[in-house]
């Protein structure tokens, strides 16, 4: 027994190695199986599973107690092995029953695919030929043909929800029809969109599989490789998978338990979600598959090889073992596995526009390279053999890259300087140094950690962006940060020994071998007494600033005179007030500084401080003579109501009648 694993999916192969003759003794039987490890892991499922020439078809009787291999279609009309329906490659169809050969007929031309109508027991046969024969088996007579739009019909099915039938054909369409009325009514030519973006097609896809599920859903294959999933109630696909062989579709099953699709060509067998299209997990036999056949209500799957031997899979996450090998599930819980990997360390994946570079193009099918996802995977050592002959300096940069990666790896054991931003240089320094404190604390090491600014993208444009620089010169900075000069002195040696240091590895491509000292750093904080004192030097330092200002302004409006500018108007034009729609409109489209500086200049504006150093701006909104003649109507208005009221003071209700009004 071999084990393969997809997608953390194992898939267990029961008819891999050869089968230990019948002849042995028990005695060299044991022998053996202590010696030979493949041997002792093989499980002989079913003996002599083999056909004396190669398979094509491979089915399970309804029941489920059956398996049917043979070299021609067929097809069973009951829930075992007593009745079934062959057809031949030599145009005959032989009705077998169980007790062996019952009827043999002849269709007009050669068949290649055939299905049958279980209410009207009318077989429908498909084949080299643009005519759908109808056979029904209770008159026992050949019935009138379907006449189609096709020169030749590959495949067909009937639904078993509403009985519709469907027939594809060699230029890529599906054609339904009604048994009930034997008149087409539908049309889908899949040939057109299995063209995707991703996919190179050479020839015209034609219809090489054909499978219904349930009433509304249908998946189509066609012979260039792609899967086509429709509700019949469009004419567009869901979805449409390749398969990258560029390969005939042979097969495809519906498994509902997991809302999965079993695609196979002759190399590979896909399982993928039918909803999101996802890989599932595959699988790639040795010989090439020409049928594929899932168990009923379980995780066994057999294929029909092109090989004597037909291969048995079990698969646990499909589904239990069948009722007559249920011990599998117990045993390969307890087998030693040892899965191949399908993303192995020897193989380099590529896709197709990599092939295209390195003219590999033609082994597109072939035992090189292995379809997976949108790509394929070749072997390692082919690859780097064929990239050298089409880039002869590609071990020159392999050399180069290894180099710099050993430089790397040794420069990592030495001392690490810190890197810094561009921007807030001091301020990241300050947080790596609370950092640092923060995990040399023993008693903060029980606490949950924050995130550090410097890590988190929230706060990554504060170091990158120049507009977010500190500004150690503005009011608000020097009032929050009374201690900020003592100690932007000590940070601003540390920057300056940390950028000579830089600039050191930068020349010399070294490390070097030590850190500046941290002496500096390891005094005392001013107690509270300096910090009051500091705070109030800062603020007196802050009123001369702020009266040297106002002294220089007062100046400057001194010696300004204002002289009157007269502007004139074209001809045929109209004064318009300097506040119209356009002047608001380019007031607008200015940045919100450059409007806070015209309404600070128009008088419009107020700027005060606060207590915490922040600042206050109020706004005095100018009104419109529209709305200076309305209030003052307003208030006129209200003078004149004034004016002409009179008191109800007079006005008494009668006795022992309501309340009286006050």
């Amino acid at each position: 027994m071999q084990v393969s694993s997809l997608n953390e999916v194992k898939i267990y192969s029961l008819s891999c190695g050869k089968s230990l003759p019948e002849w042995l003794s028990d005695r060299k039987k044991r022998a053996l199986q202590k010696k030979d490890v493949d041997v002792r892991r093989r499980i002989e499922l079913i003996q002599d599973f083999e056909m004396p020439t190669v398979c094509t078809t491979i089915k399970v009787s309804k029941d489920g107690q059956y398996i049917l291999a043979t070299v021609v279609t067929f097809e069973t009309l009951s829930d075992d092995y007593s009745k079934i329906v062959f057809l031949h490659n030599d145009r005959y169809i032989e009705f077998h029953s169980q007790s062996g050969f019952y009827y043999k007929t002849r269709i007009p031309k050669f068949g290649r695919d055939f299905s049958y109508h279980y209410p009207s027991c009318d077989l429908y046969f498909v084949g080299a030929s643009s005519e759908v024969y109808r056979l029904n088996l209770e008159q026992g007579r050949y019935l009138n043909p379907l006449q189609t739009d096709a020169a030749e019909n590959n495949v067909c099915d009937i639904n078993s929800a509403h009985g519709l039938f469907a027939t594809g054909t060699v230029e890529g369409r599906v054609e339904c029809w009604d048994p009930r009325i034997r008149s087409r009514v539908g049309l889908l030519d899949c040939a057109l969109s299995s063209v995707t973006a991703d996919s190179e097609i050479n020839s015209l896809p034609t219809i090489s599989a054909l499978k219904f599920n349930g009433a509304l859903t249908m998946a189509v294959g066609t012979s260039t490789g792609q899967v086509l999933l429709y509700d019949l109630r469009s004419d567009q696909p869901l979805l449409v998978k390749d398969h990258q062989y560029g390969l005939p579709i042979k097969s495809i099953h519906f498994q509902d338990s997991l809302d999965l699709i079993l695609s196979a060509d002759s190399r590979i067998i896909k399982m993928w979600n039918k909803n999101s299209g996802k890989i599932f997990t595959s699988l790639e036999p040795e010989h090439d598959i020409n049928d594929v056949c899932l168990y009923p209500n379980s995780g066994m799957l057999l294929t029909a090889n092109e090989t004597p031997k037909m291969g048995i899979y079990y698969i646990p996450v499909l589904g239990p073992a069948p009722r007559w090998c249920s011990f599998l599930d117990n045993l390969t819980e307890e087998l030693e596995e040892n899965p191949e990997s399908t993303v192995y360390d020897d193989y380099k994946f590529v896709t197709k526009k990599d092939l295209e570079n390195l003219g590999l193009t033609h082994l597109i099918g072939s035992p090189f390279l292995r379809a997976s996802m949108h790509g394929f995977f070749m072997d390692i050592r082919l690859y780097h053999k064929v990239k050298l002959m089409v880039n002869p300096f590609a071990y020159e940069e392999y050399r180069k890259d290894k180099i710099r990666q050993k430089i790397e790896e040794t420069r990592a054991q030495r001392v690490q300087l810190k890197k810094l931003p561009k921007v807030n240089k001091e301020l990241a320094l300050k947080l790596i140094e609370e950092e640092e404190e923060k995990q040399k604390s023993t008693w903060k090491k029980k606490v949950k950690s924050l995130p550090n600014i410097l890590t988190d993208d929230r706060f990554k444009v504060m170091f990158e962006n120049p507009d977010f620089q500190v500004d150690e010169e503005s009011e608000e900075f020097r009032l929050l940060n009374p201690l900020v000069s003592k100690l932007s002195d000590k940070r601003k040696k540390k920057l300056r020994l940390l950028e000579q240091q830089e600039q050191r590895e930068k020349e010399e491509e070294e490390e070097p071998e030590g850190k500046p000292s941290d002496a500096e750093s390891s005094e005392s904080s001013d107690d509270d007494k300096g910090w009051v004192e500091e705070v109030r030097k800062q603020r007196r330092l802050l009123q001369q600033e702020e009266r040297g200002k106002r002294q220089a302004q007062l100046r400057e409006d001194q010696q300004t005179v204002l002289k009157p500018q007269f502007y004139e108007i074209k001809a045929g034009e109209e004064f318009r007030s300097f506040k119209d729609s356009a002047t608001k409109q380019k007031l607008m489209n200015k940045t919100l500084e450059d409007r806070l500086k015209l309404e600070a200049k128009n008088g419009t504006l107020s700027v005060s401080d606060t207590t915490v150093g922040s600042k206050q701006l109020t706004f005095t909104l100018k009104r419109s003579e529209q709305q200076k003649k309305q209030q003052e109507a307003e208030k006129l208005h209200r003078q004149e109501r004034k004016a002409l009221r009179r008191s109800a003071g007079h006005l008494r209700s009668r006795h022992k009648r309501g309340r009286p009004f006050h």
